[in-house]
């Protein structure tokens, strides 16, 4: 799978080409951002995830660099790798979805479907 340079948000991120979107939760605000998304977790491998922030802002955390923390702000989106341990920070009113990609499947590319 190859990857384009895309900016998304404060700096450039990885973004594979041909991801199809599979779904995106419901918007959160302050009030109803679910308590597993503060706390580190991870996206399943093979998914890729995208933070869109529609108003306000939030604070995204790789647990991996917990001391380089990424503001995400209204208009912007942070890639999310597959796997990759991670949460969000709350810093004030905020509205946001995560959007969640597969690759492509290719039914044309596979011989054993008729």
């Amino acid at each position: 799978m190859s990857c384009s340079t895309v900016s998304e948000g404060p700096g450039p991120e990885e973004w594979p080409d041909g991801l199809q979107l599979v779904r995106i939760t419901p918007e959160f605000d302050e009030h109803t951002v679910p308590a597993g998304l503060l706390a580190a977790h991870r996206i399943a491998s093979g998914v890729w995830g995208r933070l869109l922030v529609r108003s306000g802002s939030i604070r995204f955390v790789f647990e991996e660099h917990p001391d380089r923390p990424v503001v995400v702000a209204a208009g912007d989106r942070q890639v999310i790798p597959p796997a990759i341990p991670h949460h969000v920070e709350l810093i004030g009113p905020v509205r946001f979805v995560v959007e969640f990609h597969r690759p492509a499947v290719d039914l044309d590319a596979d011989s054993s479907v008729p």
